[in-house]
C-alpha cells in the first residue's frame, strides 16, 4: 500500500512512520515529491494494517497499490524518475544517445568510436567488455581488459560508460569501471543478479527479455527497485516472434505503455531490435516519436570487421546524419537539449 504523508510532515514524523513500517515486519521505501512524502510499504497483505497508520495525524491517504509490481508502477510515483549519470538525465526533457561498439576490441578502436559519437552528440559511450554469445566459439569480449580501456577512454572524452554485467560475482569489479550496468536481455529473469544490482549504487540499464511480457519486463525491475537501487532505466530491444524478415519484432507499442504504467525512464535499442543497420536510423526516429527517453546504438568504423554484431552496426558518418535527424524531431516534440 502507499502511504501519503501530510505537506508539513517533518522529517521526524516520517522517521516515525518509517519505524512502525519496520516494526510490523514490512519495508518502507519513501518517494518524496516536491510537495508530499510517500512511503511504499512493501510485504505480503500489509493493507491489514491500515488503520494503524490512518489513526496517524501525520498521514493524509493510504491506497492499496493493485499492480504486483509496487515500486515500478504510476500508482507508487506519478512523476517521472530522472536517471543522473554526472552532468547527463536520462528521463528529463532531452532525448540521450548512448553509442559505442558493440564490444570492446581495442583501446584504438573504442577511442576513435568515442571520439565520433561524443562529436555527433552522444552524451554516453556504450561498449560491451562481456560478451554473451549464442555460440561458445564467438568473440565472448575482453573481460577486465575491456573494463581497463572502457574506464580510459571515458577519462580522455569525458563520456560516462555503460557495459553489461553477466554474473552477480562481476558486478563489484565492473562497479569499479563504469558509470551504468546493464543487464542484457538474456539475464533479464537472472534474479541473483537483479538483487546484486539492486543492493549496489551504480544506475542500471535493464533490457527487455527476447520473449517476456511487459508485466514480466516491469517484475524483474521491481527486483531491482526492492533492493533499494532506485536509479533504474528500462530498455526496449526487440521480441522474438513469428517474423523472421529482421533479427527481432522491435515492440515500440511498449515504450509509451510502460511509460504509463511506470515513473521509469525508457530507451531503446534498435541495432539489435532490428539487426540491419539501414532500419536503425527510422526506426529511432520512430521510438523518439512513440516517447522514448533515449537510445542504444551501435556504432562500428569498419563493421565488416567488428568482432560482434557488424551486420547492424552504423557507420560514423551515417550516425551524425541520423543524430541530426533525431535532435530534429527531438525538437518538434518540445525535447531539445
Amino acid at each position: 500500500m502507499i502511504i501519503t504523508l501530510k505537506s508539513d510532515t517533518t522529517q521526524k514524523g516520517i522517521d516515525q512512520v518509517v519505524q512502525k513500517i519496520k516494526e510490523l515486519g514490512f519495508t518502507p521505501h519513501i518517494s518524496k515529491g516536491a510537495e508530499r512524502t510517500i512511503i511504499g510499504v512493501i510485504g505480503e497483505n500489509a493493507i491489514r494494517y491500515r488503520n494503524v497508520f490512518e489513526a496517524m495525524f501525520i498521514v493524509e491517504s493510504i491506497v492499496p497499490i493493485s499492480k504486483p509490481y509496487k515500486l515500478v508502477s504510476r500508482e507508487f510515483k506519478k512523476e517521472n524518475t530522472k536517471v543522473k549519470i554526472g552532468k547527463v538525465e536520462i528521463g528529463g526533457k532531452a532525448i540521450v544517445v548512448m553509442a559505442g561498439p558493440c564490444a570492446v576490441e581495442s583501446r584504438d578502436l573504442l577511442l576513435e568510436v568515442a571520439q565520433q559519437v561524443k562529436e555527433a552528440g552522444a552524451k554516453i559511450l556504450r561498449g560491451g567488455a562481456f560478451k554473451p554469445r549464442t555460440s561458445p566459439y564467438s568473440f565472448q569480449g575482453l573481460g577486465k581488459e575491456g573494463l581497463k580501456l572502457l574506464a580510459e577512454v571515458s577519462r580522455i572524452t569525458d563520456l560516462p560508460v555503460v557495459t553489461e554485467v553477466m554474473d552477480p560475482r562481476q558486478v563489484e569489479m565492473v562497479s569499479e569501471y563504469v558509470h551504468i550496468i546493464q543487464i542484457g536481455a538474456r539475464n533479464m529473469q537472472n534474479f541473483d543478479l537483479l538483487r546484486e544490482v539492486g543492493r549496489g549504487s551504480r544506475p542500471v540499464l535493464l533490457k527487455r527479455g527476447i520473449a517476456s511480457t511487459i508485466k514480466e519486463f516491469l517484475m524483474s525491475a521491481e527486483y531491482v527497485l526492492s533492493g533499494g537501487n532506485y536509479d533504474l532505466i528500462l530498455c526496449e530491444r526487440g521480441i522474438r516472434t513469428f517474423e523472421d524478415a529482421t533479427r527481432f519484432t522491435l515492440d515500440l507499442s511498449a515504450v509509451p505503455l510502460i511509460k504509463k504504467l511506470s515513473h521509469l525512464p525508457v530507451v531503446v535499442d534498435p541495432s539489435h531490435g532490428t539487426g540491419m543497420r539501414d532500419l536503425v536510423a527510422p526506426m529511432s526516429r520512430a521510438a523518439i516519436a512513440a516517447g522514448s527517453d533515449g537510445l542504444i546504438v551501435e556504432v562500428h568504423p569498419r563493421p565488416e570487421e567488428a568482432l560482434s554484431d557488424g551486420l547492424q552496426s552504423v557507420i560514423p558518418q551515417d550516425f551524425h546524419r541520423f543524430m541530426k535527424e533525431i535532435k530534429s524531431i527531438a525538437r518538434v516534440l518540445g525535447r531539445g537539449s
